[in-house]
């Protein structure tokens, strides 16, 4: 039982976990090369926060949410 876990372990370090050691290493020649997936994730992101705050001003300026207090039947 303990070959199967110790298995398990080798191919999660040896296959699994590649693309990290990776960038690891170009992380001592060049922070920004290995920060560039990084960065896009957060290009994205304030892509996709802009965009929903102008769709969210959209329908507040045209008045489509409904704003009464008893929106919800239980309340």
């Amino acid at each position: 039982m303990k070959n199967f876990f110790e298995g398990i372990g080798s191919f999660c370090e040896s296959t699994l976990l590649a693309p990290f050691e990776s960038l690891r290493a170009l992380e001592l020649e060049s922070w920004g090369a290995a920060n560039t997936m990084n960065w896009l994730f957060m290009l994205i992101g304030a892509a996709a926060m802009i965009y929903w705050v102008l769709q969210l001003k959209k329908f507040n300026d045209n008045n489509e949410e409904r704003k009464d207090i008893s929106s919800h039947s239980y309340l």
